[in-house]
């Protein structure tokens, strides 16, 4: 869902000398950094367009930063195996931060996990269990290491797992599986941030209770978040934020915008992303994270400076 920033300091556009000084504040930044090594990206709603295309000259992109010897890293919310075939082609090397940051892997070999407590997975179960049986037409996927797992089997419901959940298995009863549960995501037909969130308010006191979507929320550990596993992985690769660029859009971005000194906002983010970031990107359907790499670190791809034409993207995989 994109939201307004118009009470906010409006965007510059990339051709506007200005770019590099468009802020949500009104200090200036510094000058372009000579030395990024890390390049981190959320997926839905900010490298994919709203209609969950990759941007067109993505994979040139990708070849120029791995020319440099920059790390490319898709952080998201999808699932590891659905990050993995959407990139198979370039996948060699690259770190998949999945779930939200609870499991990260690199060449098929886990880096890090943070599995929650069965027994608090199941009672987040039941509490949407009583949310469904109450009327709100909501539905948990417990997201494990080797698959997810639900018990809808509607297909509405199945078609949105699908889009984040290459691998999952419809089971009579989700708190019986046998895998290592990394979080619990919730879909709600409706507003998640008005119904499901704070139903799940009583998990907020132990656990982090993110809307990670405008139907999406996500139950995970306290210490599990998108930022979180980028500053391990900074500690594992001795990248510093100083040499991190970070583009996101929502709520579930917050703490891995807190860890790149190049830390952008999509012009379509939640409000809250756009006051964090320290700076503003174009949008998602303008190709913002494209456009953003090409203008700061001076990347020759063939992108248009202004909006680029209907259909410039390609579906993801």
């Amino acid at each position: 869902m994109p939201y307004s920033s118009s009470p906010l300091k409006p965007l510059k556009p990339l051709n506007s000398p200005d770019f590099l000084n468009s802020r949500t504040e009104d200090t200036p930044c510094a000058a372009p950094p000579a030395d990024i090594r890390l390049v981190v990206t959320d997926m839905d709603g900010t490298l994919l367009d709203d209609d969950k295309r990759v941007p067109a000259g993505l994979w040139d992109a990708l070849a120029r930063l791995r020319e440099r010897g920059v790390l490319f890293s898709p952080a998201s919310g999808r699932q590891y195996a659905t990050l993995a075939r959407e990139f198979a082609e370039v996948a060699d090397g690259m770190v998949f931060i999945a779930e939200n940051g609870t499991y990260v892997v690199r060449d098929g070999e886990e880096l890090s996990s943070d599995p929650m407590d069965r027994a608090v997975a199941a009672d987040v179960v039941r509490a949407v269990r009583r949310l469904a049986a109450g009327g709100v037409d909501v539905g948990a996927v417990v997201c494990g290491k080797r698959s997810a797992y639900v018990e809808r089997s509607d297909e509405p419901f199945l078609a949105e797992v699908r889009r984040y959940y290459l691998r999952h298995e419809i089971v009579e009863d989700v708190t019986a599986v046998d895998d290592d549960v990394i979080k619990v995501a919730l879909f709600d037909f409706g507003s998640a941030e008005r119904t499901t969130a704070p139903a799940l308010a009583p998990f907020a006191g132990t656990h982090q209770v993110v809307v990670s979507g405008e139907h999406w929320v996500d139950v995970m550990n306290r210490t599990a978040n998108k930022g979180a596993a980028l500053r391990r992985l900074q500690g594992e690769l001795g990248i510093t934020p100083a040499q991190t660029m970070v583009f996101g859009d929502y709520l579930n971005d917050l703490e891995m915008l807190d860890a790149a000194d190049w830390s952008f906002a999509m012009a379509n983010a939640h409000p809250e992303v756009i006051r964090r970031a320290r700076h503003l990107a174009p949008s998602n359907n303008d190709n913002g994270v494209l456009r953003t790499l090409a203008r700061v670190l001076d990347l020759p791809l063939d992108l248009p400076l202004d909006l680029p034409p209907d259909g410039a993207g390609t579906d993801a995989a």
